[in-house]
C-alpha cells in the first residue's frame, strides 16, 4: 500500500503517556508518512482533524487518552521530491550549534530560513538538522519567523519537549530580541502597553504584551535596542 491509499479512510489514533504534550501537528507530522506538511496543516484549519471530537489548532498540546480522528485523505501525490540537504547547507547549520547536551540543542538559526517546511518550502531547519545529523526525533521546542536569525532549542528527548515548552508557557524562560531603530530613542529605556485578545488566557479579556527596550548601541542615524516582552493579564 502506498502513502496516497494509506490515508483515504478514516484514521484514529490515541496518545499515550510517551506522546502527552506533544503539539498536535508535529504528532500528525510523523504519523502521517508521505502527506504533505501543508496538506496537514490544510485538514487542521477544515476541522478534518479532530481531538476528542473537538476542532483544534495546529498548537494543541496532546494529553493521555486523547483520541485523534483523521477524515480520509486524498490528494495526487506529486512526483517531484523534496530538493535534498546539501552537504555545503548541512555544515553551514551545523557549526551553528552554540550549545548541546542529551536532551537539547540550541543553534543560531540564520535569517532566511524557515523553522520548518511548508508551502513553497522544501525544507526548514527541523529538517535539515534531522538530515545533518541523522537523528530522527528532534522537535522544535519553539519557532522564530523565517526572516528573524537567532536563538531555537531543538529536543532532542521527548521529556526535554515538555520540560522546556512548559517553562515558556509559564514565562519562566524570556526572549530577548535585538532590533534595528530608525532615528534615536530619547530616552534609555522606553515602555510600551501593546493590548492583545487571548480568550485562553483569560475569557474575553486582554494580555498585555510589554516591550521593553533598553538601549544597546547608538549612531547618528540609528540605534539597536534589545527587546524584551513581558506578559501581563
Amino acid at each position: 500500500m502506498n502513502s496516497t491509499q494509506q490515508w483515504q479512510s478514516v484514521t484514529w489514533f490515541e496518545v499515550d503517556e510517551h506522546q502527552a504534550g506533544q503539539r498536535i501537528d508535529n504528532f500528525l507530522f510523523s504519523r502521517l508518512k508521505g502527506v504533505p506538511k501543508s496538506r496537514i496543516y490544510r485538514l487542521i484549519r477544515e476541522g478534518q482533524v479532530r481531538v476528542n471530537k473537538k476542532r483544534i489548532k495546529a498548537e494543541t498540546k496532546l494529553e493521555v487518552g486523547d483520541q485523534i480522528r483523521v477524515a480520509p485523505i486524498r490528494y495526487e501525490q506529486k512526483d517531484e521530491t523534496a530538493a535534498p540537504v546539501s552537504d555545503s547547507v548541512a555544515q553551514s547549520l551545523l557549526s551553528r550549534v552554540v550549545y548541546e547536551d542529551e536532551g537539547l540543542l540550541v543553534i543560531n538559526k540564520p535569517s532566511g530560513i524557515a523553522v520548518h517546511g511548508g508551502s513553497g518550502v522544501a525544507y526548514g531547519l527541523i529538517e535539515a538538522l534531522r538530515a545533518a545529523t541523522g537523528k530522527k526525533y528532534l522537535e522544535l521546542i519553539h519557532r522564530i519567523d523565517r526572516d528573524t536569525s537567532g536563538l531555537v532549542m531543538i529536543s532532542k528527548k521527548r521529556s526535554t519537549l515538555k520540560l522546556l515548552q512548559d517553562m515558556l508557557r509559564e514565562h519562566k524562560i524570556r526572549k530577548t530580541y535585538a532590533a534595528i531603530v530608525k532615528g534615536q530613542v530619547s530616552l534609555d529605556s522606553v515602555v510600551y502597553v501593546c493590548p492583545k485578545k487571548v480568550s485562553q488566557v483569560k475569557p474575553n479579556g486582554w494580555l498585555q504584551s510589554v516591550l521593553k527596550m533598553p538601549l544597546w548601541f547608538m549612531h547618528r542615524r540609528y540605534q539597536v535596542v534589545l527587546i524584551k516582552f513581558v506578559y501581563m493579564v
